[in-house]
């Protein structure tokens, strides 16, 4: 994305630049010369004097800047204007105003997926000085991504209701209180509420970036535009709990939150001063509270259930019990979404649903959602499993377990932008497919790890894998949400986000227990004792990642047999580039030859 600066005009993003506009310009001048006296008419028209200019503007790029007191309380109140897609992007590159504000939506979206994991170093330390027991303790984690998965859906409506600046101011000061009062607080139940209170302010901004990233770019831009927001998004998990640590051994748990405490300051100044609005708003839109209420407990009780199985057995009333009233809430919050959408539709409701489920009727929508939950499913189960592996099997330490995983993270944050460059120029078929066979190559390589195993093919396995999940899970996204008409972005969004939530929090929990129970089994299978429990351990490990390879081995069939129709591309374009550009290179040469 290349900055410059370019004056804002209301203009239809259809209509050529310079035409209609110019012309009613050109009418309201001739209108105001006509009314003028005939005397006034034909006196030259007077010159601003420099001097009267000197104190109240100044040339930045060539484009005079207005400092008078007046214009900087008029530019104050431009913030709350809505920019049009053409007062976002011109000739190929963002405007200033927008490219701004897509910073301040990216920064604020990586702090959120930052604080996710930051907490997950300090929890030893949080446990000791609190009394509590670890299981107690990693519902700091826990609960976040609880919140999160509950948030998510509602954002179709969020974003239809309020503007982009009242959400992200709002979602600021909430995550900035809960930030303080974590830091502030005398108890472990109010660092949990602080908690809460930081996944309320969080949960919707990856939605709102996405649903901005494509309200300003056209078609065949916004696979770079995510492919570039997303490297941000992969960078920090994988720093979150490495300045964690870093923070609590310097200066205790607690210096996480006053550092979460002044971001959360630094990111409302800077939206408040210098965020734009994009999209429409219909003020008049209303929440179904009863609907929100089903999403709560439906999404909410779903993924508490499967939270719990790390814990508990399936047979424990906490597992299958929220289990149970999730799978109701959703199945209720289903139908009645359903119905609402077509009573909107056929003009008997003047509100639409709280989220518009009809987008799953897209085939390709439908494709790029599922293939993206699969691959959130069986990655966040890997990036569970593996440092078990490493700390309790291998007897490496949580600082050596870190760095292990940590160039998986910088891969695929560096193949997300590749992959969105790759689809704007290939389509979504063949970069897919690229990246589900690399993520099934390394998910293999991974499954051949033993009690002797060299610890970096650990390190080189996840590197493989993170590249492939770069090329398969924001170029799909991207591709699937392509395919909708622009009215549906915003629900495509909460649905495409939220199958990811569900499948991350599903995951690591189901995986674990596939571990869990092989290694019972193997356990069994040697004689028992605790002699062979590492063994075992290494055998359950070796089978929950074959089972991950088998969900890699179905995206590919999927990639290959179901991504198809408009903006997917296929082999036989990517072959055709490649020979035209073989031949256009080579051409020149045989010509100085000669």
């Amino acid at each position: 994305m290349i900055l410059t600066n370019s004056n804002d005009h209301n203009t239809d993003p259809e209509q050529p630049q310079g035409s209609a506009q110019n012309q009613q310009d050109s009418q309201d001048q001739q209108a105001q010369h006509n009314q003028q006296p005939q005397d006034q008419r034909n006196q030259p028209p007077q010159q601003p004097s420099s001097t009267a200019l000197k104190p109240y503007t100044r040339d930045v790029h060539h484009e005079t800047v207005d400092d008078s007191p007046a214009h900087k309380h008029q530019g104050l109140a431009r913030f709350s204007q809505t920019l049009s897609r053409n007062q976002s992007y011109r000739d190929g590159h963002l405007t200033h105003a927008a490219f701004v504000s897509l910073a301040i939506l990216t920064f604020i979206t990586f702090m959120g997926n930052f604080t996710q994991l930051q907490l997950s170093a300090a929890l030893p330390t949080i446990v000791e000085e609190f009394g509590i027991t670890v299981t107690t303790g990693q519902w700091l984690t826990s609960v976040f991504q609880l919140i999160m998965g509950i948030m998510v859906p509602l954002t179709a409506y969020l974003t239809r209701r309020f503007s982009t600046r009242q959400i992200v101011l709002a979602s600021m000061l909430i995550f900035t209180l809960g930030s303080a009062l974590a830091w502030l607080s005398p108890s472990f139940l109010l660092v949990l509420v602080g908690r809460m209170f930081e996944a309320v302010g969080t949960g919707v901004m990856w939605p709102v970036l996405q649903i901005t990233v494509f309200s300003i770019f056209p078609l065949d831009r916004r696979g770079a535009a995510m492919g570039l927001v997303g490297m941000a998004m992969s960078v920090a998990p994988a720093i979150g709990p490495t300045l964690g640590g870093i923070q609590t051994d310097a200066n205790g748990w607690r210096s996480i939150f006053v550092t979460l405490t002044f971001c959360g300051v630094a990111a409302m100044l800077l939206a408040f001063f210098f965020l734009r609005n994009f999209g429409e708003v219909e003020k008049n839109s209303h929440a179904d509270f009863f609907s929100v209420a089903l999403s709560v407990f439906g999404f909410g009780g779903l993924m508490f259930g499967f939270t719990n199985i790390q814990s508990y057995p399936m047979w424990h009333p906490i597992v299958w019990a929220p289990m149970l009233i999730g799978v109701i809430g959703i199945v209720w919050f289903v139908v009645r979404q359903t119905r609402n959408t077509r009573r909107f539709k056929a003009g008997q409701s003047k509100q639409p649903a709280l989220l518009d489920l009809s987008v799953l009727k897209n085939r390709n929508f439908r494709t790029g959602t599922i293939i993206a939950a699969l691959s959130f499913f069986a990655f966040s189960s890997i990036v569970v499993i593996m440092p078990m592996y490493i700390q309790t099997c291998r007897g490496y330490s949580a600082t050596i377990s870190g760095l292990v995983m940590l160039p998986g993270a910088l891969g695929q944050a560096i193949s997300q932008y590749f992959g969105g460059r790759a689809l704007d120029k290939f389509g979504a078929r063949p970069v897919a497919l690229t990246g589900t066979i690399v993520l099934l190559t390394g998910t293999i390589m991974m499954s051949f790890v033993s009690m002797t195993s060299w610890i970096w093919w650990v390190s080189i396995s996840q590197f493989t894998r993170q590249i492939g999940m770069g090329f398969v899970l924001m170029p799909l996204t991207t591709w699937s949400l392509n395919c909708l008409p622009p009215a549906q972005v915003a629900a495509g969004s909460a649905v495409t986000n939220t199958a990811r939530q569900i499948a991350g929090a599903i995951g690591a929990p189901v995986l674990i227990l596939i571990m869990s129970t092989l290694t019972v089994w193997r356990q069994t299978q040697l004689g028992g004792g605790a002699n062979v429990l590492i063994e075992a351990n290494v055998f359950g490990v070796q089978w929950a990642l074959r089972v991950s390879a088998c969900l890699n081995l179905i995206m590919v069939l999927m990639v290959l047999f179901l991504v198809r129709g408009k903006g997917a591309g296929s082999a036989h374009d990517v072959a055709r580039r490649a020979i035209a550009h073989v031949r256009h290179t080579s051409q020149p040469a045989a010509t100085h030859t000669a």
